[in-house]
């Protein structure tokens, strides 16, 4: 495979290894090609551990992951990243995690834990942790701060890979962040963007999630940059992960006609060179991790050999389940309706021009997040609010939702906010994964029905939920409130049942929940809400919700 070529022969694997590599002139009526490798990866995002994960991921021809453990970290710590460790060893799927670099992601979110250098260095000395996992705060880098530049010194003295997170981030500040030492992202949304990180000495993973779809703007870099490219999913939620996973990129690749053996140099080969991963490369003396296809345009997965053992064989996993310790970090209590009621500051005052700039403002209105389906960015705006019984309200006409973050490691007041572009008509969602720190997050239409959602996830310490008409379902994430200890098969046709009820409920969004988390990611663009407030992350810092 390294060599690109394809010819008819005969492997002999002993040992887990392939001994001999055989050519020959018969026919055969299949293809054996390299294993897919995600290189980059939450799995706690599939709301599986590792091995029930292992069970899907290897039916699509995943050999490998490179994970980054963050979520679990925010939760619970170095000791959430021993867990996963842990947990992935009962499973032959090959899974390479690093250490997360920002737990807390940032100063202005409660999260369960922290993960500081003294940590850092505890576990860049487990054999199992192959890397610095993505600098969010690249703010922190510029800046060249002490917490993430210490961190980053320790990778370089154990001699590990960096990985970046560079949301836009061109120019001077790009060369600032990769002469860091930073050396991937998988945050590029435009071409041009990708291009100049490839041409300073980036590797681009190009990302199709379940969220953040930004294959069709790059693919034409797999053609022009075979060298430079990854295949990633970021994100992958159980319903996705149970239909398909790196497979589907390849796939999508090569029906759009970009040459095959580009296509695998960066599904297959370039994660493992680039991580220095013990995967094998269809080469003599390699680990047998291959799988056997049909054709190249279907690209059905007859079989996954990792070591040369069959994990599955035609969409089957032959992975058995495994017995799923429960662990967590869940303290806050239920909270009342009345906890979800916004006060108008004043009442909404006509426009007034100012005199020197002739511009027309309106005191009283307040800071809306809009939602982007298929971005984890955001826009801001202004908006009268609607206001019932002294009480700002959703706004269903104008699509204008209530938004809320519970922090979930503390007894506080909720934040809340307002969005735009769920869609909902009715009912209320909610979520215990909430990027980066998991409180737990919530919009809706009613403020009864948001305070039901919410009890939902703290009554089974963590979950999703969907509450409506009266009726309610939830699905119990009780592993870190992010994670289930149930079958992954089963985790994903509940998870798709509550996906379709919420789009049932009014939401256009592609993936309501997963939109939903990402509500609270402080380091990506622009308005967020956190625990403690509404947060401008182009101006880094808190503003009202009520418009000055």
């Amino acid at each position: 495979m390294v060599n690109s070529t394809i010819y008819s022969g005969t492997l002999e694997i002993s040992g887990g290894k392939i001994i001999n590599i055989i050519k020959d002139r018969r026919h055969y009526d299949t293809f054996i090609i390299p294993g897919f490798v995600d290189s980059h990866i939450h799995i706690e995002s599939s709301m599986l551990v590792p091995s029930e994960f292992a069970r899907l991921a290897v039916t699509h021809g995943t050999v490998a992951v490179v994970c980054d453990p963050h979520e679990i970290g925010n939760v619970m710590g170095i000791s959430g990243v021993n867990y996963m460790i842990e947990n992935a060893e009962a499973v032959p799927l090959k899974i390479y995690f690093g250490v997360p670099s920002c737990v807390p992601a940032t100063s202005f979110e409660t999260s369960g834990s922290e993960i500081n250098p003294e940590d850092t260095g505890k576990l860049f000395r487990n054999k199992k942790i192959k890397f610095l996992a993505e600098v969010m705060n690249f703010e922190m880098v510029l800046n060249n701060e002490s917490d993430i530049m210490d961190k980053i010194q320790l990778a370089r003295k154990y001699k590990k890979h960096i990985d970046g997170h560079a949301p836009g981030i061109r120019g001077k500040e790009l060369k600032k962040y990769i002469a860091a030492g930073i050396s991937t992202d998988h945050e590029s949304v435009e071409k041009e963007e990708a291009i100049e990180k490839i041409k300073s000495g980036m590797k681009i993973q190009i990302r199709e999630g379940s969220v953040a779809k930004n294959f069709d703007v790059l693919n034409s870099l797999i053609e022009d940059y075979p060298d430079d490219c990854m295949l990633c999913c970021d994100d992958k939620l159980p319903h996705d992960l149970l239909q398909g996973h790196i497979n589907e990129i390849v796939k999508k690749a090569i029906n759009s006609g970009i040459d095959k053996m580009k296509v695998l140099k960066c599904a297959c080969i370039n994660p493992v060179l680039h991580y220095s991963l013990d995967v094998g490369l269809l080469q003599k003396n390699d680990y047998a991790d291959f799988l056997e296809i049909d054709n190249f345009q279907d690209l059905n997965i007859l079989k996954t050999y990792i070591n040369g053992e069959i994990v599955a064989s035609n969409g089957e996993t032959l992975l058995p389940k495994t017995e799923v310790k429960i662990v967590n970090n869940f303290k806050v209590k239920k909270k009342e309706i009345s906890d979800f009621f916004v006060s108008p500051i004043r009442k909404l005052e006509p426009l007034e021009k100012n005199i020197s700039t002739g511009v027309k403002k309106q005191k009283g209105r307040i800071n809306v997040i809009e939602a982007i389906d298929g971005q984890l960015i955001t826009r801001g705006f202004l908006a009268i609010p609607k206001i019932s019984e002294g009480n700002v309200i959703s706004d269903i006409n104008r699509d204008i939702l209530k938004i809320t973050v519970v922090n979930r490691y503390q007894n506080i007041p909720p934040a809340i906010g307002f969005i735009k572009n769920f869609g909902l008509k009715k009912g209320a969602i909610a979520s215990s994964i909430a990027h980066d720190s998991h409180n737990i997050i919530a919009a809706g239409i009613k403020d009864k029905e948001i305070c039901r959602a919410v009890n939902l996830i703290i009554e089974n310490k963590g979950g999703v939920s969907v509450v409506y008409d009266g009726a309610e379902e939830v699905l119990p994430l009780p592993v870190a409130g992010i994670m289930s200890d149930r079958d992954g098969f089963e985790v994903a046709r509940k998870y798709s049942k509550l996906d379709k009820l919420a789009k049932a409920l009014g939401s256009r969004l592609k993936a309501p929940f997963m939109t939903l988390s990402f509500m609270a990611l402080l380091v990506i663009p622009e308005l967020k809400l956190s625990d403690r407030g509404l947060f401008d992350s182009e101006r880094y810092k808190f503003i009202n919700l009520f418009a000055r």
